[in-house]
């Protein structure tokens, strides 16, 4: 089978109006040998027109169709059809810099160890901020996730430990993160902004907690069940855990009742 060097898998679901931006991203690159696999998870707009009109424009674009089963299912199915010995999955509202696979191709090929390359990430859409994630360490990543969903990894990582989970329904790249890495791995960032997340007025990660906490509550507790000897290994003494939390809340609710910060909240509100 002939191989590729980089496979970008986009997953569609109800997002053709996005498409086209975020594949044009994808066909500006200044390294050439890749290929985009497209899958239409079971969309009911015109995605499939769309990703065929791609598809005609160049080769390297590939479609595939699928029934609706979720944005794992749709990234496993991409990558299961895959001929790149890397793989970098992107979704379909979000876009890429032309320069991000050259960039990749160049950091892996300098280190035979990196598990992970990643990037600078910034917002575009409704604000063009740049979005902060925390410095990554293994221990750090096991509490919360340290990269977006678009950085890259080879193949065989993914076939190592089979792929992303498909009973979650959030959180799948961060666990999936926690099966391929760990304290030994070695992870670059490249420090430019290589990757553009569309940030919409609605739906956001923060509105769907509030609007359903217990629903994210329940994948933390099958995050933490699912890899508990881990959690066991990095964290040994929950209590210090528990008292350090209880530490944070205190400190948080007496800066709530500070007059400072009750004024700058107001101000903020009215601008």
């Amino acid at each position: 089978m002939e191989k590729t060097l980089i496979s970008v898998i986009v997953p569609c679901y109800n997002q053709a109006h996005f498409l086209s931006e975020t594949l044009q991203s994808v066909l500006d690159q200044t390294l050439a040998d890749w290929e985009c696999i497209i899958v239409n998870d079971g969309s009911l707009d015109n995605t499939e027109e769309i990703a065929q009109e791609w598809c005609n424009k160049d080769y390297r674009f590939k479609y595939l169709k699928k029934e609706n089963g979720g944005l794992s299912s749709a990234r496993n199915a991409g990558i299961v059809i895959s001929k790149g010995r890397y793989i970098l999955p992107l979704d379909s509202d979000d876009k890429i810099h032309s320069t991000f696979l050259e960039k990749i191709e160049l950091a892996f090929a300098k280190s035979k160890d990196l598990k992970l390359v990643t990037s600078k990430i910034k917002f575009f859409g409704v604000t063009n901020d740049e979005m902060k994630l925390p410095d990554y360490s293994y221990q750090k990543l096991l509490v919360r996730n340290c990269f977006v969903c678009c950085s890259c990894f080879e193949k065989k990582e993914w076939e190592r430990v089979n792929g992303y989970d498909e009973s979650m329904k959030s959180f799948e790249d961060w666990e999936f993160w926690i099966r391929i890495l760990d304290e030994k791995s070695q992870v670059y960032k490249i420090p430019e902004f290589m990757f553009f997340y569309r940030k919409h007025k609605l739906g956001s990660m923060s509105n769907k907690f509030v609007r359903d906490p217990d629903f994210y509550f329940g994948l933390y507790d099958y995050v933490y069940e699912k890899h508990k000897e881990i959690y066991k290994k990095h964290f040994p003494n929950p209590i210090i855990a528990f008292n350090e939390n209880l530490i944070l809340k205190e400190f948080n609710e007496k800066v709530k009742r500070n007059i400072l910060f009750k004024l700058l909240v107001k101000i903020k509100s009215k601008l």
